[in-house]
């Protein structure tokens, strides 16, 4: 299924780039950057910049194979150094702190060996958190998840609870969502039904985040929340850089660097040991939500 699946995630990168120029209303577009990948493939990466509600949105897309280096390829657990890899990849940093930063990834794999697998999810990365929204992101993942297997969200947004984590900040990087990896065509299902899992996942990202960006953009906000917005861009970037698979990944296959790192914001820095917020401040609330274990769609809501 290669082809089918790589011309789909080729398309989906055109659409969902309309989509969010529509969504932004401004003078800004995607600008393409076509690349090649020196040991095979190559890629499409499309950047907007400076737009109307978008500060900075990219959305890649990529086709390539080859072998990777032996380190990688004992990280991935592969025996046989040679792959095929082909996704698209979402990150996008509005201009407001009041609309969350989002991400998104959906991906084919195939080792030397004959294994093939998918991965991908969405996670929410509010600078404040809206309780409302972020249950509503949750509830609309789970039912994408439950037309096709009631086990993935449960199992799914603990792996993004767990994956989505800065360790040395005790700090989930955002309110979660889904992420999954190595399902496997064989084992976890045919490669038409992880296809079809893979699409559905891919078409919810649309409507989700334009929504948020209507419904947050033209909220007020002005020093003392650009201030917060700079921090909660600094843990985006720490959690990118140290700990993000697909950032090494890329990165130890001779990807296009600025391909890879394109997910950065554009604004951002670190102050030297920053005083935590004052209690009963929204960014006090804020930073209490970003924790492991909250459940968005049982935990009684919050009367803060």
């Amino acid at each position: 299924m290669r082809p089918e699946i790589e011309a789909w995630l080729a398309d989906f990168q055109l659409r969902l780039c309309q989509q969010l120029e529509t969504a932004d209303a401004g003078p800004a577009h995607f600008l393409t950057d076509a690349w090649q990948r020196e040991g095979g493939g190559g890629g499409r990466s499309k950047v907007l910049e400076h737009g109307r509600i978008l500060e900075k949105g990219g959305v890649g897309f990529s086709a390539v194979w080859g072998a990777m280096s032996e380190a990688a390829a004992r990280q991935l657990h592969m025996p046989d150094p040679h792959f095929y890899a082909t996704g698209v990849s979402v990150v996008l940093h509005p201009r407001s702190p009041r609309v969350p930063i989002i991400h998104m990834n959906v991906r084919y794999f195939e080792a030397g060996n004959g294994e093939s697998w998918f991965g991908g999810g969405i996670d929410l990365t509010p600078i404040y958190v809206d309780e409302t929204q972020a249950r509503r992101f949750h509830q609309r993942l789970r039912e994408v998840c439950d037309r096709h297997n009631p086990a993935y969200y449960p199992k799914f947004t603990r792996w993004a609870d767990t994956y989505f984590y800065l360790p040395h900040r005790k700090e989930t990087r955002g309110v979660g969502g889904i992420f999954y990896d190595r399902l496997t065509v064989g084992p976890d299902g045919t490669a038409e039904e992880l296809f079809a899992f893979m699409r559905d996942v891919a078409e919810l990202f649309g409507p989700v985040y334009t929504e948020l960006m209507a419904e947050n953009h033209a909220l007020p906000y002005g020093e003392r929340e650009e201030a917060w917005q700079t921090l909660r861009r600094a843990r985006y970037a720490e959690f990118n850089l140290a700990f993000d698979r697909g950032t090494r990944f890329g990165l130890e296959t001779g990807g296009r660097t600025e391909s890879i790192l394109m997910s950065l914001p554009p604004r951002t820095g670190w102050a030297y040991n920053p005083a935590p917020p004052a209690p009963g401040t929204p960014e006090a609330t804020t930073l209490a939500w970003l924790r492991q274990g909250v459940d968005w769609l049982t935990d009684a809501p919050s009367h803060a």
